[in-house]
């Protein structure tokens, strides 16, 4: 593996830290606009079955908006409120994986490119626990016109990086958005593994990886 890779890639949400810590603190946030998220999760559903659009926020709203009988304008304005800048201060007490932070410094010592791609805005997470530095490309998917699993994404990815996508190993913790899009795009992937996984010592055998914890993505990785 360490010989048929020049960059690594990392999802956020989930694999740079564990999504209960996010879901538990926004329980309240989201009982109190209810009504919205349905509808969101919603729209975000058809947007990853979507082709790569030209402005994916205008798109994103004129669907929200259908769906809520609003104006465009209004919907965009509820998207920012509610969830780019609503839910950011609760990434400031979230603590991530850990080793995460070591493993991209080892990985950087290495020589690898590093680089983030999240369906959600990387600058959401502010820092990113300290990595933000580290990485040669940090992009959303929102902004590149087209949500995960889309093969687009992903080749955009490696254009910025300047790295063929058979070079690349992405690594995230979801089947669909993460392992199976990176895969058809021809990446190589690593799946961070849900605790019961790890329990019943279970593999997912669509990933080229499956890793317990960081310090084990190191050892196969870099040994």
């Amino acid at each position: 593996m360490k010989d048929s890779i020049r960059a690594v890639a990392f999802d956020i949400d989930g694999t740079l830290y564990p999504n209960w810590q996010l879901y538990f603190r926004i329980i309240p946030y989201t009982l109190k606009r209810l009504r919205f998220f349905l509808t969101y999760n919603s729209v975000r559903k058809i947007l990853h079955r979507t082709a790569p659009l030209a402005d994916f926020y205008e798109y994103q709203a004129r669907l929200l908006a259908l769906k809520m009988h609003t104006s465009p304008e209004s919907a965009k304005t509820m998207i920012e409120k509610n969830v780019y800048c609503g839910l950011a201060p609760y990434f400031k007490r979230i603590k991530p994986f850990a080793h995460m932070k070591e493993t991209i410094e080892k990985f950087r010592r290495a020589g690898y490119k590093l680089a983030v791609l999240s369906d959600f805005p990387p600058a959401q997470k502010g820092s990113i626990w300290g990595t933000l530095d580290m990485f040669d490309v940090v992009c959303g998917s929102e902004e590149l016109g087209a949500l995960k699993p889309s093969k687009y994404t992903f080749g955009v990815l490696a254009s910025k990086l300047g790295v063929a996508e058979n070079e690349i190993l992405y690594v995230g913790n979801s089947v669909s958005a993460d392992v199976r899009g990176a895969s058809a795009a021809g990446m190589k992937t690593a799946y961070l593994m849900p605790l019961w996984r790890i329990i019943l010592n279970k593999p997912l055998q669509d990933a080229d990886i499956s890793f317990k914890s960081y310090r084990h993505l190191q050892k196969i990785v870099l040994q």
